[in-house]
Parts: structure tokens; C-alpha cells; sequence
């Protein structure tokens, strides 16, 4: 099974592909503000070298708490190019108590599609979003 996975927590973003049992990992650290290249993250993994995306199997995410602009912003780019491969994507949720790297999020994917008989349905990447569970202590207007 070969996975793309990507996390970011807002100031470093990692990417993997896990192509079978190996994984290849890039990591990059960045301004907060700053979106990542996309396309220098799968070159540094391997695309078109080592895999293409047709080849990916399942896209997985991190739903970080962290930066949750950071995480919509991949899961806007993965859910495009997985509805474009007609491919599943699964969200990760990251709890913050433990750091996930993208490699992590990779391995919890296959263990998570894999405990549900790989039934490409339950993952359909029209469903796959980000969801920010803090509380905002936002006051509305006219209240």
C-alpha cells in the first residue's frame, strides 16, 4: 500500500510516502504565515523519481491543533488532487499530546484503514475535514 501523508503545525510542515513498507520523509520549517510549495515537498520525497501520484493508494492528514489555517490548507490541496486520483483521504486527529510527523501520520492511516477492511466509501475525501475543537472566546456582535 503506498500512502502520502502530510502534517503541519503552522511553522514546520512534513510531508511522507510511505511506498509499501519504506518510508521517505521531508520536513521544512517556515514562517507562520508562509504556505509551503506543494510540488518542492513531493520532489523532495520522490515524485516522478520514485512514485507518481497515480501510484498513491490513500491520502492522509493531520488535523492539528496547532494551526488550523495550516491545516486547511492541506486538507484543500489533498482533497483536490484525491478526488482527482479518485482515491480515499483520511483525517488523523492530532491531540497535541504527542508531536506526529508526517511519517507517524502515514502509519496511523494504514493501521486506521486497515481496521476498517479498507472500505474506500468510509473515506471519501468530500468528508475529510478539519475540524478546530478549541473554543473560541470570540464575543459575538450585539450581544
Amino acid at each position: 500500500m503506498n500512502i502520502l501523508a502530510f502534517q503541519s503545525s503552522g511553522d514546520q510542515t512534513s510531508v511522507s510516502i510511505m511506498l509499501d513498507d519504506e518510508i521517505n520523509s521531508f520536513n521544512y520549517k517556515h514562517n507562520r504565515k508562509d504556505r509551503p510549495n506543494w510540488n518542492m515537498f513531493l520532489e523532495n520525497i520522490g515524485l516522478n523519481n520514485a512514485f507518481a501520484l497515480e501510484d498513491v493508494d490513500l491520502f492522509a492528514f493531520s488535523n492539528c491543533q496547532n494551526s488550523y489555517t495550516a491545516t486547511r490548507s492541506i486538507a484543500s490541496y489533498l482533497k483536490g488532487v484525491a478526488v482527482a486520483c479518485k482515491k480515499p483521504l483520511i483525517v488523523i486527529e492530532d491531540d497535541n499530546s504527542v508531536f506526529l510527523e508526517s511519517s507517524d501520520v502515514a502509519k496511523l492511516a494504514k493501521d486506521k484503514f486497515d481496521k476498517n477492511n479498507q472500505d474506500v466509501a468510509r473515506f471519501d475525501p468530500n468528508f475529510a475535514n478539519p475540524i478546530y475543537k478549541t473554543d473560541t472566546t470570540y464575543k459575538k456582535i450585539n450581544e
